[in-house]
């Protein structure tokens, strides 16, 4: 059985009123808001690199390790409040989410080294990570028809993050300096988290699971994999392709500065990408809704391999532009397609925990290879073999991927071939 996008059960999908409805779509706008929000940890640190570099007196490596920070505390933090959400909704992670943001960034203007920039930058991490799956999940329960969709603009807040903080903040960096930008980050999240989050205190009936489990457990037999199988499957696949992803999100501004063109350009370069990213992963849910999240999965691993191959070739500022721009259109739906497959094939009562921990998964996946790809770079002067690295780990989650979709067809024909 393929990985189809149509969904055969959810839970709390019993209240017919609510999913789908007029306020299933209000509650989705809310949503992207509150990613758009929160997800600034995952991008000012990448627009500070090079600064940091220099104010710390570090090496690449070195300024990469806050980033690094960060990722772990945005992926073990998905963990937490995913399960907190769970258990209690959505209201409490996004105002725990606004505290820690608020703490962490004022906090962080103040450090004097950078050993303590990175350990605020876990705590940045944490309250970032109320702003991506929390929220995916909780949305995921809002929608049935249209859930590819849905999950995809849930997890669009990141990326729309990613297309206008890194704007805003190397404006004020340039202007005010990076501390009073800091101060400022942390002073106006919670103006905006807090009241949004409020809005989101409803949620949906959910008087059984019974059928949406039995329809789950009847795919996932057809599929031929038990849940745990299935979920390591997933987990290292979402770190393959996140290890391959992060070189040019993470390094674009630093790579930029390198060729002489200067962090502004790579500030341009990477609003850019992440802005078409969103585009990207909007488009996928549509497409996801229609042939299926798992040949939306393949085909967007396997543009994305395409893509970090063309960096390897060309470094010129108008084809930096023009690869930056495909990467992001070619690898924005990727992430989002691990949610909707875990929604189609794993146990609903457990959907918060399993979405979360796939998606930890990806988050520590942009983390070490963030990490790694500025010790590739200061062991070898350049960022080329750092392409390459992350093009190998795309190739191992194209071969993931592959045999997860392809593997129930393969199996059924060679039993219709020993029988026959």
């Amino acid at each position: 059985m393929a990985l189809s996008g149509k969904q055969i059960g959810a839970p709390g999908d019993l209240g017919s009123g609510e999913v789908d409805s007029a306020y299933a779509w209000l509650r989705l706008v809310l949503t992207l808001i509150l990613g758009t929000v929160a997800c600034v940890g995952n991008w000012s640190v990448v627009v500070l690199l090079p600064t940091l570099q220099i104010e710390f007196d570090t090496v690449r490596g070195g300024a990469s390790l806050p980033y690094t920070c960060t990722m772990l505390g945005f992926a073990f933090g998905g963990v937490a409040m995913g399960r907190l959400a769970d258990r209690v909704g959505i209201v409490l992670p996004v105002l725990l989410g606004a505290f820690l943001l608020c703490i962490g960034y004022v906090l962080a203007a103040f450090t004097s080294n950078i050993w303590q920039f990175a350990a605020l930058s876990v705590v940045i991490g944490l309250g970032s990570a109320a702003g991506f799956a929390p929220l995916i999940s909780d949305l995921s329960h809002w929608f049935r028809k249209h859930r590819a969709l849905a999950v995809a603009f849930a997890a669009s807040g990141s990326y729309l993050s990613g297309a206008v903080w890194p704007l805003i903040i190397e404006h004020f960096q340039a202007t005010q300096g990076w501390r009073a930008t800091h101060i400022g980050i942390g002073l106006f999240i919670p103006l905006v988290m807090v009241p949004i989050g409020l809005l989101l205190k409803r949620r949906v009936q959910t008087a059984s699971y019974a059928q949406a489990e039995a329809a789950t457990e009847a795919a996932r037999n057809e599929l031929g994999l038990k849940p745990n199988v299935l979920q390591a499957i997933l987990v290292v696949a979402g770190f393959a392709c996140c290890m391959a992803m992060s070189m040019p999100q993470v390094h674009i501004v630093a790579y930029c500065g390198d060729l002489g063109y200067g962090v502004a350009v790579g500030t341009q370069i990477i609003a850019l990408m992440l802005g078409l990213g969103v585009v990207s992963r909007l488009a996928s849910g549509v497409v996801a809704d229609r042939i299926g999240a798992g040949p939306m999965l393949i085909l967007g691993s396997s543009m994305q391999a395409a893509a970090l191959l063309l960096y390897l070739f060309f470094d010129s500022r108008s084809s930096l532009y023009v690869i930056s721009g495909l990467f992001g259109l070619f690898q924005g739906g990727i992430v989002p397609m691990y949610a909707v497959i875990i929604r189609q094939f794993l146990p609903p009562r457990e959907a918060g925990i399993r979405i979360s921990l796939v998606l930890m998964a990806t988050v520590l996946g942009m983390a070490c290879g963030g990490l790694a790809a500025g010790y590739i770079f200061d062991a070898t002067g350049s960022y080329r073999l750092a392409f390459l690295h992350g093009f190998l780990w795309n190739i191992v989650n194209l071969v993931l991927v592959s045999w997860l979709i392809f593997g129930p067809k393969l199996r059924q024909w060679r039993r219709e071939a020993i029988a026959s």
